[in-house]
């Protein structure tokens, strides 16, 4: 899969780097320096990525990626020299799609850009949307809404909802919610998974304190009922 790729990283070794792994897999890359020359490039001219380094000068990244957030889908992977779980989260919460901390291997690296585009790439035709009551995942359209109003979800809130659409109310463990969405990442914690589900609630359900279709099971994980629309 050839992509379009804007990687917005100020450290000039780091950048060439992964241009370089980049465009042997065949991608077209622009590197951007500045954060606020970076928001307005993806805003001109949306790639199919954006590799994001949190520490620009100008506009940070999750500053950036805030914004995008509000604004579009466009899958974000972001890059940082921070570690600390609270750093990891805090990129997930704001709409990150993967998270690497550096230093990385340049060829992990490669694996996650791979993972998603495949994950962003339109559904294959016949593809069907997911019903569950009044919500609909739609994988064709790459579409959610519920009680016909659509919902804007980041690629990979929209990953949990369409595996667990798929199959209404089965119990689905943290730790298979995020294997489905990172794979085994050492740096990513079961708690990304509290933090998605926790912004979906605010999308989908009526009252995100009192959910009544994406449900805990204590103990255990998560689960996807008709909620409301249940006879």
């Amino acid at each position: 899969m050839c992509a379009h790729i804007v990687l917005a990283e100020d450290d000039a070794k780091q950048a060439e780097l992964v241009r370089r792994y980049l465009e042997r897999e065949r991608h077209t890359v622009v590197v951007v320096g500045d954060g606020a020359v970076a928001l307005d490039l993806v805003r001109r001219h949306p790639p199919d990525l954006l590799v994001l380094d949190v520490m620009l000068p100008g506009v940070d990244g999750l500053e950036i990626c805030r914004t995008l957030r509000a604004e579009s889908d466009l899958p974000v992977l972001m890059l940082t020299a921070r570690s600390t779980e609270d750093d990891l989260l805090a990129g997930l919460d704001l709409g990150a799609d993967d998270y690497v901390t550096k230093p990385f291997s340049p060829r992990e690296l490669m694996a996650r850009i791979r993972t998603l585009l495949r994950r962003a790439a339109p559904a294959r035709p016949g593809s069907g949307a997911a019903r569950v009551g009044s919500l609909t995942v739609d994988p064709v359209r790459h579409e959610v809404t519920v009680d016909g109003r659509a919902i804007d979800c980041t690629p990979g809130e929209f990953r949990l909802l369409e595996l667990m659409a798929a199959q209404p109310d089965r119990v689905f463990t943290r730790g298979q919610l995020l294997e489905h969405l990172h794979g085994f990442d050492r740096f990513i914690t079961q708690r990304a998974i509290d933090v998605h589900v926790m912004n979906l609630r605010k999308k989908i359900e009526a009252r995100p304190r009192h959910p009544a279709r994406l449900l805990t099971v204590y103990g255990v994980g998560y689960k996807l009922t008709a909620g409301a629309d249940a006879p």
